[in-house]
């Protein structure tokens, strides 16, 4: 394997055979003394890169593997009691429209249906529109956002009971009443649960959905 020798004197770089490896002799251009070294350069290895860690246990290195994340699907357990509870609150408000005359139902049927009914549409919604390249809120920390979701979505409908009826009392007043109430709920889910705007108008879309449907069945108007 050809050896790659350069002067001292005149800087010259030039190449000879390998026999001549440990000689010496004169350089070609300059005539100084040239003593060919010994071997060729060592080759250059090359490894392996290390593999990806997934945990700092044990190894002293930060994780480089990329954390899986596992869907869960919806068990049919959870779609049956999902459509048993609209069962039951399609229920409870054709029962609420014939206790009571329609649209005459007490304020704290209708405050704890607007609260009771929040928990369940903030959770369901969750599930829905979350973003699924990121993990999902679980245990604790979904039941608090939740919590804090529904509560402001319950003290909405608590807000457009104050809302004075002539102001809502033809459709096109709605043009400018709703997009307050909508941006102050997708702005809930939004901080709650880290959704984008149009995921967070659809969350809060879903509980005015329900509530509405069972108002009009109660025999209220449904906003």
């Amino acid at each position: 394997m050809p050896i790659q020798v350069v002067c001292p004197g005149c800087t010259s770089r030039f190449t000879v055979s390998d026999q001549f490896a440990g000689r010496t002799g004169p350089c070609p251009k300059c005539k100084k003394p040239i003593t060919i070294p010994a071997a060729a350069p060592a080759a250059v290895t090359i490894h392996e890169p290390e593999a990806p860690a997934t945990s700092s246990q044990g190894s002293g290195r930060v994780p480089t593997a990329p954390i899986a994340s596992t869907e869960r699907p919806v068990s049919r357990l959870q779609f049956a009691l999902v459509g048993v509870g609209a069962v039951a609150c399609l229920i409870f408000a054709s029962l609420a429209r014939a206790a009571w005359q329609p649209g005459q139902a007490p304020a704290w049927a209708l405050a704890t249906a607007a609260v009771g009914l929040a928990f369940p549409c903030a959770a369901i919604g969750y599930r829905i529109t979350r973003d699924r390249e990121l993990e999902p809120y679980r245990g604790r920390a979904l039941a608090l956002r939740v919590t804090i979701c529904a509560l402001v979505y319950a003290a909405l409908w608590g807000v457009r009971g104050l809302v004075p009826v002539e102001m809502t009392t033809e459709m096109w007043q709605w043009l400018y009443v709703a997009p307050i109430f909508f941006s102050v709920g997708a702005l809930a889910s939004f901080a709650a649960f880290d959704l984008d705007w149009g995921a967070a108008a659809v969350h809060f879309s879903l509980y005015v959905l329900v509530t509405a449907t069972l108002r009009w069945v109660a025999g209220f108007p449904p906003v």
